[in-house]
């Protein structure tokens, strides 16, 4: 039987761009679904869940950032925001809703390739388990399993992004070690990511609000002022 090919929906409005990525990505083999209107990719994703959703901010019926908000609520399927070039309040807003990368128009196919292989490289490290010296790790009522790739906080679980949870997974890797920040971003999106402190920022305040009672005054994920992060040890 032939493996199942990777599967991408690509959801925007305007004809030409659609059909120009959809191309694209088929030459590149992956399977591609598309969609013309933010309710009918969250109707495709509901139905037949693809491995990447590549959606456009500005759709009729619902906006990419309201499709990101309720796949969110059930799903951490890998997202791709695409935005106008110089709307950095779009780029902030879908951090914050959950979306794992963004790609500003214009952009060149060379681009697109590359951002797509980089979110698919990175939710497939998700799911795989590269903490061999331990299987689980313990922090307070914090636990991590990384061979189940499952966080549970006084036994419940904590439902976390792919981008979250490898940034958790990494900081609980070094717990009580001090991580800069370029070297969090190298590791968990990549190296062309290195100098992005504010998507690294989004991101930590996300866990934060999942893992923290008091976000504001966290006992888990500290910051260490202009150098980076730190799980705490105990």
């Amino acid at each position: 039987m032939p493996a199942k090919r990777t599967s991408i929906l690509v959801a925007d409005d305007d004809p030409q761009l659609l059909r120009l990525v959809a191309r694209n990505l088929e030459m590149e083999g992956y399977q591609v679904q598309t969609a013309t209107d933010g309710q009918e990719a969250l109707d495709q994703i509901t139905d037949e869940p693809p491995d990447l959703a590549i959606l456009d901010v500005m759709m009729p019926r619902l906006d990419g950032f309201a499709v990101c908000q309720r796949v969110r609520e059930f799903s951490s399927l890998p997202i791709m925001i695409l935005t106008a070039r110089g709307a950095d309040g779009d780029k902030v807003r879908g951090f914050d809703l959950g979306a794992d990368d963004y790609l500003t128009k214009p952009f060149s196919v060379g681009e697109l390739l590359g951002r797509v292989r980089a979110i698919l490289r990175r939710s497939q490290m998700s799911g795989d388990s590269p903490h061999a010296t331990q299987a689980r790790s313990s922090i307070g009522d914090l636990t991590i399993d990384f061979a189940q790739r499952l966080v549970t906080r006084n036994g419940r679980e904590i439902i976390l992004t792919p981008i979250e949870y490898r940034l958790l997974a990494y900081l609980a890797q070094n717990a009580g070690r001090v991580i800069t920040q370029d070297l969090l971003l190298e590791h968990v999106w990549g190296d062309e990511y290195v100098g992005e402190s504010h998507l690294l920022q989004v991101n930590i305040n996300r866990l934060r609000r999942k893992l923290e009672d008091d976000p504001a005054h966290p006992r888990y994920i500290l910051t260490k002022t202009g150098i980076g992060y730190l799980l705490a040890a105990s």
